[in-house]
């Protein structure tokens, strides 16, 4: 193993200046900054992890707590916050809640005897016991897609009130006016605001939203959407809809499988538009129409809050905006073009 002290007799200078030059410290000069790290990797050095911990006080590790590694949008969002993550020299501790808020009081433990130095926690829906468990670990903590509306800490959010009007503006827009929505009530809070930008852009057009319309499936697994658009297609085929708007586009690609199984012809007989834009949406027959969430850039920027709490920097609560990608899978109603 190459060490400090192999540097430094290669370099001609103190082992200390080595450090500080590793370190990017700019009481050394940038020349010699610069033919330490040079001289580092000719010989091979690998930082010792342990030492830089104990040196600077911290382990380098951000917790970050995601429903689950199974959803697309989790995958996007997890290599947004890495490649911030890497380039700042901390690694991510991935740890998965189920949507089972005691799962996540457990996980909330785990972070506090790792003595992670920030974390992250996606759709919580966490009650006290592990709010105060999360005001334990004295470490700086940033939310995304939160259950709680007023929270004490920095958040970071999609506008998901604007994403579903966008979506129901565009099916208004080809003349449908039997439009209905396919909830997850197994993410409550997302699915309000989607499910209230449905129902406002509606009421904006004038159309009462007819209580048919808006299922909500109940399905034995609460994470399979790909079934849970397949048993709301039945009803609402029977509310006589013309297009669903889908919670995600799971459900979407759910609710199209079920058509081809039917025989029902999309876009021609029902339109679907579906929220996420994960990759697959583009390579199903139709292609989805859908919602884009900015999900690399929400990772991103929620490891960028929690990193710049770690230095003492303040932080603002932000909301990022989303945009309608339009395909195939949406057209005007029979009878009209």
């Amino acid at each position: 193993m190459i060490t400090i002290k192999d540097i430094a007799r290669s370099a001609g200078v103190s082992h200390t200046t080595v450090s500080r030059a590793l370190r990017g410290d700019t009481r050394i000069a940038p020349d010699t900054t610069e033919r330490i790290l040079q001289l580092a990797g000719d010989l091979g050095y690998i930082p010792n992890s342990i030492a830089q911990s104990l040196n600077a006080q911290r382990t380098f590790t951000i917790g970050m707590l995601v429903p689950s590694i199974a959803d697309p949008v989790v995958m996007d969002l997890l290599e947004g916050a890495e490649d911030v993550a890497q380039n700042r020299g901390y690694c991510i501790f991935l740890s998965t809640s189920r949507n089972d808020p005691a799962r996540e009081f457990s996980v909330v433990h785990t972070f506090q005897r790792r003595r992670v130095d920030g974390v992250i926690v996606t759709a919580s829906r966490s009650g006290i016991n592990c709010r105060l468990a999360l005001e334990r670990l004295q470490a700086p903590l940033v939310l995304i897609d939160t259950e709680e509306m007023h929270e004490p800490h920095p958040v970071v959010d999609i506008d998901n009130v604007g994403g579903a009007g966008l979506a129901v503006a565009h099916l208004l827009h080809m003349g449908h006016r039997r439009i209905g929505y396919i909830g997850a009530t197994n993410r409550p809070l997302t699915n309000v605001r989607r499910y209230t930008g449905y129902a406002q852009t509606l009421e904006q057009a004038g159309i009462k939203v007819d209580p048919r319309w808006v299922i909500n499936p109940e399905v034995e697994k609460s994470e399979d959407d790909i079934e849970r658009g397949r048993v709301g297609l039945e009803q609402c085929l029977a509310a006589g809809v013309t297009a669903i708007f889908c919670f995600n586009d799971q459900i979407a690609i759910g609710v199209l499988n079920s058509c081809y199984c039917k025989g029902i012809a999309v876009p021609q007989q029902l339109s679907t538009v579906g929220y996420d834009d994960i990759r697959a949406a583009s390579y199903v027959n139709p292609p989805l129409t859908t919602v884009r969430q900015p999900l690399k850039r929400l990772g991103s920027r929620a490891m960028e809050m929690v990193l710049a709490l770690i230095d003492n920097k303040p932080v603002q609560n932000e909301m990022l905006g989303c945009e309608l990608v339009v395909r195939a899978s949406a057209a005007p109603p029979l009878g009209m073009s």
